[in-house]
């Protein structure tokens, strides 16, 4: 009784109250970050979305199967694994499934799962669920011995520690948090620029951050938006771990009549629901607090659509933009703080690159358990194959021992040294595989099996290979994203604009891809995309002159004849308005006067421009000509019986100068020998008797000259003899030059 009483003895220690408590609270916070709040960095997942998934894998809601109840799963989910309240579960539940919460949804919702406007979610008596593909690539192989499991808390089931997790599911999705003392906020990623970062650092494991960060641009949220954030901004943030962004809505103007015009938000910020920014901007209107706003609807069905109506025309769209992103949420801030639980069970805050390589370590490690578990399965067969060979050579003397021996089992054993689970599979044979034909296929399946356990044992004794096994997963589940323009194409913009605290800030818009046509009789035509230029309709008798691809925040530079350049603003065009608009209408085109190139503006790049006269100079760089008038520039100063000839981008790499009369003579010089200059008349580019310069271009001497020949290109590379000095009279063309003197159409 006394032993007894001795074992069953508690020890009582003496704390003060305040170390006492300390204690509890740090056992308290610990509970809190690595049960609830803070997600793995291997699959990305916090325990009750794990246990979510897990379970609806258990219930078989494949993607490809029937939706079942919500509320099925959620009585699983409490039932076996996590011992919480089911409202907060079914809520971790609806946002996996809001597209507008998540980047890549892991549940495929059937039923009201709340919406943009802020509405919640129908009881999960009434709505229905089933796993997506996304959330099958997280849980794929998990039945493989790919990852342990751990007894559930009341110990009756067993429950994954971690997601196999094909794709990094942390970054995709992101996640948030709040924990005790700690926090965690990591947004949503673009999954084709993680795979390629991915690719680059299993080839490049000691890459630089700023390398990782050539293939991921930044945050790419579910519901779009822009953030305008610098580089360098970017850039610290992912090599710190924290940090924050800068999103802002999308939006466009959209032209009434009479001048009139509305701006339409198309794309909010992530986190903020619609029905805020509406109730916010209708406040600021009650309140006189944004004079040059007048109204604000929302035309919002399928697609967000919210009007913002200014008091007047004469408002500009820009400045009352800048006032509504300072004043609402139409511009947020969202934080970086990777703060997660590492493959040791520690919080901390990685950065981007240790968040990446610690993945593919997971995935490394999958790949070794998965190869050792078919491994297993392997000598297993292979072993019981073995047996069935012997079967198969003594079939008389085993059946004769079946039949007469009192304990079978033992005496085959001993006869022909098999082990226990050989002997089991020969007792347990059937009499029809005793065939001979089956002893082929035995043959072949166990020859198989031995090429598989030799190119297992090859991979898990080569790191080289398990990493090549990774990359070609990535590459794989890259292919098939790709397929899927919704989840492969990035949906937030990343581009930097200088935040102004003044009015007259320059705000961005949202940019849409758009066909500029400029036909033969000078009509303006923007249409929308970049797939339908054969659709494109003219006035009877006209047809095309020039089409580019460009985007409707882009500027065309427009050059004349006469030497004179104009700007496009090209958001200021009405899009696919019948044939156009007549270009003298956006320009003070002279009547005598036409237009001979149209380029998009581009910051940084020369031009080389050049007359008939044969004379000409580079631009240093495309915003000396840029003109805020109709009025243009006049750029190049042509004589009276002269005409633009030459109006071309010169490339970084470009050395040298081409030049072509129209005497059919060639002269090349080095591009060093042309001034730089903003206008004026420039310098003589080839001597000639007789005509003027028809054609000029600049390129790299080592690639040679390309020309364009019908719908083909025809290289002279052996162009030594015209080679020369600038203002030389040059040579005949080589054999096989176009005769319209011309190095492009």
């Amino acid at each position: 009784m006394e032993e007894n009483k001795n074992n069953n003895k508690q020890i009582i220690k003496d704390l003060t109250f305040t170390d006492a408590l300390g204690d509890r609270y740090v056992s308290y916070a610990m509970s809190t970050i690595m049960s609830r709040s803070l997600p793995d960095v291997r699959d990305g997942l916090k325990p009750v979305h794990r246990r979510l998934l897990y379970a609806m894998l258990e219930l078989k809601m494949f993607p490809q199967s029937g939706f079942k109840k919500c509320a099925r799963v959620v009585g699983d989910v409490i039932g076996k694994f996590h011992p919480h309240g089911d409202q907060a579960v079914y809520d971790a539940m609806v946002r996996l499934a809001q597209e507008f919460s998540v980047r890549y949804p892991l549940v495929d919702g059937q039923g009201n799962f709340g919406s943009i406007d802020g509405d919640r979610a129908a009881a999960m008596r009434y709505t229905e669920a089933r796993l997506t593909i996304i959330a099958e690539l997280l849980l794929q192989d998990i039945d493989k011995d790919t990852v342990d499991f751990v007894s559930t808390y009341d110990g009756e089931y067993n429950e994954p520690i971690v997601l196999p997790g094909l794709f990094p599911n942390l970054l995709a999705n992101g996640a948030t948090g709040i924990a005790v003392g700690m926090a965690t906020n990591i947004p949503s990623h673009n999954i084709i620029e993680l795979l390629l970062s991915i690719r680059h650092l299993i080839k490049s494991p000691n890459a630089s951050i700023n390398s990782i960060l050539k293939y991921i641009q930044g945050p790419d949220f579910a519901t779009g938006g822009i953030v305008i954030d610098n580089p360098e901004t970017i850039s610290k943030a992912y090599e710190t771990g924290r940090g924050s962004f800068t999103l802002r809505a999308k939006w466009f103007i959209e032209k009434k009549t009479h001048g009139q015009y509305v701006i339409v938000v198309n794309e909010i910020p992530w986190s903020v629901t619609k029905t805020r920014i509406i109730e916010k901007i209708e406040e600021l209107i009650s309140l006189k607090k944004i004079l040059i706003l007048s109204d604000i609807i929302d035309e919002s069905t399928e697609d967000i659509r919210i009007l913002i109506i200014p008091k007047n025309r004469e408002i500009d769209p820009y400045k009352l933009m800048a006032r509504l992103f300072r004043l609402s949420d139409l511009e947020v801030k969202i934080n970086l703080n990777m703060n997660v639980i590492d493959s040791n069970k520690n919080p901390r805050v990685m950065n981007i690159k240790e968040v990446l390589l610690a993945f593919i370590g997971h995935r490394k490690e999958v790949i070794i358990r998965y190869s050792n578990n078919r491994l297993r399965i392997a000598i297993n067969r292979k072993e019981v194959l073995e047996g069935y060979l012997i079967v198969f050579d003594n079939l008389d003397e085993i059946i004769e021992i079946i039949r007469e021996d009192k304990d079978p089992k033992l005496t085959i054993m001993n006869r022909w040294k098999l082990s226990d689970m050989q002997t089991e599979s020969i007792l347990n044979l059937r009499l029809r595989f005793l065939r001979r034909l089956e002893e082929k296929l035995i043959i072949d399946e166990k020859n198989k099996l031995v090429v598989e356990i030799n190119s297992i044992n090859e991979l898990l004794n080569s790191n080289a290979k398990q990493l090549d096994k990774i990359d070609q997963e990535v590459k794989k589940l890259s292919d098939i994203m790709k397929k899927n323009k919704s989840l492969s194409d990035r949906r937030t913009l990343i581009k930097y604009t200088q935040i102004d605290d003044n009015d007259d800030l320059d705000e961005i818009i949202d940019e849409v891809p758009i066909t500029f046509v400029l036909s033969k009789n000078n009509w303006v035509q923007l249409i929308k995309g970049h797939e339908n230029i054969t659709s494109i309709n003219y006035k009877e008798g006209d047809e095309k002159k020039f089409i580019l691809l460009v985007k409707n925040t882009d500027k065309v530079l427009v050059a004349s004849t006469s030497g004179r350049v104009f700007t496009l603003s090209l958001i200021n065009i009405d899009i696919n308005k019948g044939f156009g608009t007549p270009i003298r209408l956006l320009i003070d085109l002279p009547t005598e006067d036409s237009v001979f190139s149209v380029k998009v503006f581009s910051d940084n790049k020369k031009l080389l421009v050049a007359s008939s006269n044969n004379k000409g100079f580079m631009i240093p760089n495309m915003k000396f000509l840029l003109a805020h008038t109709k009025l243009g520039k006049n750029v190049l100063e042509i004589g009276r019986n002269g005409k633009l000839v030459v109006f071309k981008t010169i490339e970084d790499d470009d050395d040298h100068v081409a030049v072509i009369g129209d005497n059919h003579k060639l002269l090349i010089f080095n591009l060093s020998e042309l001034p730089e200059q903003i206008r004026g008349k420039g310098v003589i580019f080839q001597k000639v008797k007789q005509g003027g310069l028809s054609d000029a271009k600049t390129f790299r001497y080592n690639d040679g000259i390309i020309c364009l020949i019908g719908n083909s290109k025809k290289i002279f590379k052996d162009i030594k003899l015209w080679l020369g000095k600038r203002a030389q009279s040059g040579r005949l063309a080589p054999r096989g030059f176009p005769r319209s003197n011309r190095f492009n159409k």
